[in-house]
């Protein structure tokens, strides 16, 4: 296809590839390629750059003037286009083959000027990281006021565009300039050193300033800040990792996500951003994981290419009500320099990419995400959620490196297209469960007995990935390893059993034994109640002693334990001990108080289907006992935050009103009002599930007929396991009809599994359930076998999945008649699990599907699932693409299939398979009866196994494909092997 005929047909997709990332830099650097080349004069560069005009605009003008220039142009910028776009991108536009290849200009202009503009693609790329440096030179050479520097460092360009404002502003002065920048960059890299830190000397107030940031972050980390903070813990001692992972697919990572790597350049997806998030459920560890990055930058011990950290907590800017600009809030809010103010902040404009900040739970602002108020100027005044808003998304303070934490449901795209790449926070894993609860305890035999309580308990287990309540659960340890056949089952049992050991451990009267103790304590009960049911109406984590009177809170009421006082505020103000705990008091008042109406609970399982229509206002705000008008207002305001902590009070509420609680209650409140309660509850819950089931769309003919889960569907199995009562699954599930479930990307953990399987196992037809790309583990694994028996098909593509998981889930599954596929690729399986699918493959002569791909299966690996395949009669499809069998492994394979009249799809995909692999492959496909399609694409297959493939194919016309890109083979043997037999494809 012409050029120009490309970039008409194409055009669409290519504004799309320039613009959709709502950064310029790919339309700059083309127009940079296209001014270097002199297909752009600087009028027309003028013309298509126009300040403040929308960035699609600018990029339709340039393919408006591109093809009235004719065909050249329009290839030369599909060259251009070709050399920017990310590879995933060029491969959509399919430019490789209409595209030639950019050729660099020699260095023959006829002025200095002028090699500023046919060098300029590579003098862009070079003077990024040293903007500083070049100004400093033409100051000294007298070529450059301080007026043009200011012009080229404004803090919203980013440091390419503040590259290309440097070099029009030195083409404008003459060549003389233009030779002080040429040898300027010559010198830099003849030193082999841009600017950076380590050649940086600071001023000595700057040096002061650092340490007692220092000392203060210090100080302000050393101990556990969370729900753990009335124990005075030191994070030293108490820290233990989390599970991260990255938002999008990184082929460079090869060893599990560190802390540094958060700030690291590791997995960026967009390297214009500079602000990284990390979203994770409430309690995943999100705020402890800062800390734990605040006290290893103050002690040295990380994080030391920042000269400065500056840590925000998103809950206490909440109470800012003053404009403030990005100077006071840096020095008010964090640390206050003792002299030459004007002096520290003027180095970190200068120097902004020494600078991090943080900013701890963006989902708990009052505010959404929003960039539709943009400011630049630091110095300038605004609201605190608009400097926030505007810090993230670069338009103020364009190279500081800013770290945001997050529940996911605030993260919409509006956020993450400003972000450099998204961090995802998983909780402990099994070992980190372990090392948390050793740590936790001093009495290494008290954890010890901790431990095994938690492995008898697989429930409470996978609830333990949550890093609150592994603390909820190792601080209540006496009363878990008490509680007998009682142990906890839910997220409710687990809050109920905090409540009672804060209740009776700080009670004056010792003697409460029994179900008496929270009747004893009802009115503490209801006072906090009121105070977080409130504090949720209004997005409100951080309460006054005004708000505390309000609600009848006492001196001992806080001497409970759940409200801590917060330290660095000028009057006393008081918090829950974490969200969680805010979110169980709030449904603790749902249930007992008095004051709440009808319509409260219905209300409450309604926000969700208000959020999915965008209709959520102020329902919530109904609900609130309080009159003042101005309350009511404030609850208007729907945020993430919001909505995410209706949807927890909700499963709380599911939870406190089962059957299994209802003697708690008795002498709380009256039955008939807790029955009308639980009846309220069901009705929702069936309510909201019938709505979703509505939902699903009608089958394709031929296919089969399909769910793929809406956001609350979860949430909603979530409140109906809270329940404990198998009826309300059952009635939920018999109205379900479909083939196939898809939970995919989903945040799928131990704890959802444990609720899936409680209401999946009650369907009446057999499923299909994709659980793809989330993080099932080995103990999530465990909590879905009760529902085995109702599943035809199980994938779990990208689950942190070991041997020891699949060792269960084998055992349970050949035990399932209706089981008879499964998908396990992407995760860490090793040759000792492919004995448990041998003896699968053995035992059940009904199996289907066996899909192993991206594990770590070797040579031996491969031969044990031969000696299955040789005794199995059935199954259809064996996919083992990416690992590593070699030919030993691809040999034992076709030994067992080689005559095989069941197999009709085989992946030996990148296996390191050469000719001898091949060849013995071969066999397969010349005697096998049944076998369609083969794929050995990505291996090490010369022409000689090639031709043994070829002579198989003259045997068996029932062969449909051999797919043998990537292999070891010139372009004249894959001609030639290519016209002699069609199905093979190169």
């Amino acid at each position: 296809m012409f050029a120009q005929e490309f970039v008409l047909k194409q055009r669409t997709e290519i504004l799309h590839a320039l613009c959709s990332s709502g950064s310029a830099e790919h339309l700059e650097r083309v127009l940079d390629i296209l001014l270097a080349q002199g297909e752009l004069t600087w009028e027309d560069y003028q013309n298509i750059q126009v300040p403040g005009r929308p960035l699609f605009t600018n990029a339709r003008q340039l393919l408006d003037l591109l093809y009235t220039k004719g065909l050249d142009s329009c290839g030369l910028f599909l060259a251009a286009l070709k050399q920017v776009l990310p590879e995933a991108q060029e491969t959509g536009l399919s430019l490789s083959g209409c595209s030639p290849n950019i050729k660099e200009k020699e260095a023959q202009s006829t002025s200095t000027t002028q090699m500023l503009l046919t060098q300029r693609p590579s003098l862009v790329s070079k003077l990024q990281s040293c903007i500083n440096g070049a100004l400093q030179a033409l100051v000294v050479e007298g070529q450059f006021t301080s007026r043009d520097c200011d012009e080229v460092r404004r803090p919203i360009h980013t440091p390419s565009q503040q590259a290309r404002c440097l070099l029009d502003h030195v083409s404008s002065k003459g060549d003389l300039a233009a030779k002080v920048l040429l040898n300027y960059i010559q010198q830099k890299q003849e030193s082999g050193s841009p600017v950076n830190q380590k050649n940086l000397t600071p001023p000595k107030e700057f040096l002061k300033y650092q340490k007692k940031l220092s000392s203060s972050v210090s100080a302000q980390s050393c101990f556990l800040s969370t729900y753990g903070g009335t124990s005075h813990m030191s994070l030293d001692d108490i820290y233990t990792e989390g599970q991260l992972e990255l938002a999008h697919k990184c082929t460079d990572l090869h060893t599990p996500l560190g802390l540094e790597d958060i700030v690291g350049t590791l997995g960026t997806v967009n390297k214009e951003a500079d602000t990284v998030l990390v979203s994770g459920e409430a309690g995943s560890g999100k705020s402890t994981l800062l800390q734990r990055l605040h006290l290893l930058w103050a002690q040295g011990a990380a994080l030391q290419d920042f000269l400065l950290l500056f840590p925000f907590s998103c809950r206490k800017l909440n109470s800012e009500h003053k404009e403030l600009s990005v100077q006071e809030l840096l020095f008010q809010h964090c640390c206050w320099p003792d002299r030459e103010q004007e002096q520290i902040f003027q180095f970190i404009l200068d120097h902004p990419h020494l600078i991090l900040f943080t900013f701890d739970g963006l989902d708990e602002l009052k505010q959404s995400f929003s960039d539709e108020h943009r400011l630049c100027c630091p110095t300038q005044h605004a609201p605190v959620h608009t400097l926030l808003f505007n810090l993230i998304q670069g338009s103020l303070m364009k190279g500081v490196q800013k770290v945001v934490t997050s529940r996911p449901e605030a993260v919409g795209p509006l956020l993450k297209k400003h972000l450099s790449k998204e961090v995802l926070l998983k909780g402990f894993s099994p070992s980190g469960i372990d090392c948390f609860v050793r740590k936790h305890h001093n009495d290494s035999t008290v954890a010890a007995k901790v431990l095994e309580s938690l492995q008898t308990n697989t429930a409470l287990l996978g609830l333990c990935h949550n890093p609150v309540l592994c603390w909820i659960v190792s601080q209540c340890h006496k009363e878990l390893l008490g509680c007998g056949e009682g142990s906890p089952q839910t997220i409710t049992d687990v809050y109920l059993m905090i409540l009672q050991h804060f209740l009776q451990h700080k009670s004056l009267s010792k003697s409460t034994i029994g179900l008496g103790w929270l009747h004893e304590n009802l009115k503490t009960v209801l006072h906090l109640g009121q105070l977080a049911f409130e504090g949720i109406g209004s997005t409100c984590y951080i309460f006054s002693g005004i708000e505390l009177d309000a609600c009848g809170v006492t001196e001992q009421d806080i001497c409970i334990g759940f409200l801590i006082q917060i330290k660095d505020t000028s009057s006393a103000h008081y918090e829950f001990l974490h969200v969680t705990i805010q979110c169980f008091f709030a449904a603790l008042y749902i249930v007992l108080s008095g004051n709440i109406d009808g319509p409260t609970i219905p209300k409450l399982f309604e926000m969700q289907d208000m959020r999915e229509t965008g209709l959520s206002t102020s329902c919530f705000g109904a609900c609130l006992p309080s009159t003042d008008q101005q309350k009511q207002d404030v609850v208007g305001e729907d945020t993430a935050a919001k909505t995410s902590d209706l949807q927890m009070i909700a499963t709380f509420v599911s939870g406190l009103l089962s059957q299994r609680h209802r003697s708690l209650w008795l002498h709380c409140c009256p039955s008939a009002v807790m029955e009308k309660k639980a009846r309220q509850v069901v009705r929702c819950l069936s309510k909201g599930m019938q709505k979703h089931f509505k939902s699903i769309p009608q089958p394709v003919e031929g296919e089969a007929k399909s769910m793929h889960a809406m956001p609350g569907f979860l949430w909603l199995i979530k409140c109906i396991y809270e329940m404990q009562e198998s009826r309300i699954a059952n009635n939920a599930m018999s109205k379900l009809e479909i083939d196939h479930l898809k939970l995919t990307y989903c945040n799928i953990g131990p704890v959802e599994c444990t609720a899936l399987s409680y209401v999946l196992q009650h369907l009446r037809t057999p499923v299909g359930l994709q659980l793809d790309n989330n993080s099932v583990g080995d103990v999530g694994v465990e909590q879905l076998l009760p529902c085995m028996h109702v599943c035809n098909s199980l994938h779990l593509r990208n689950n942190n999945i070991t041997d020891e998981g699949i060792r269960k889930l084998i055992a349970k599954g050949i035990q399932c008649d209706n089981f008879r596929k499964i998908a396990l690729f992407n995760n860490k399986l090793t040759d000792a699990c492919t004995q448990q699918f041998s003896h699968l493959l053995k035992t059940r002569q009904d199996f289907l599907s066996l899909r192993l791909g991206n594990n770590n299966i070797t040579a031996e690996g491969a031969k044990q699932l031969a000696e299955g395949l040789k005794f199995n009669h059935s199954l259809q499809y064996l996919g083992l693409w990416g690992n590593k069998i070699g030919d030993a492994g691809a040999e034992a394979l076709a030994s067992a299939l080689e005559y095989s009249k069941s197999l009709v799809w085989l992946s030996l995909v990148g296996n390191g398979v050469g000719t001898a692999g091949a060849c013995a492959l071969a066999k397969i496909v010349k005697n096998s009866t049944s076998l369609e399609h083969l794929w050995l694409t990505e291996n090490c297959i010369t022409r000689a196994g090639v031709e043994c493939l070829i002579q198989a194919l003259q045997h068996n016309t029932h062969v449909k494909s051999i797919w043998l890109q990537n292999n070891n083979l010139s372009l004249e043997e894959v001609e030639d092997m290519t016209q002699r037999e069609s199905r093979l494809f190169f």
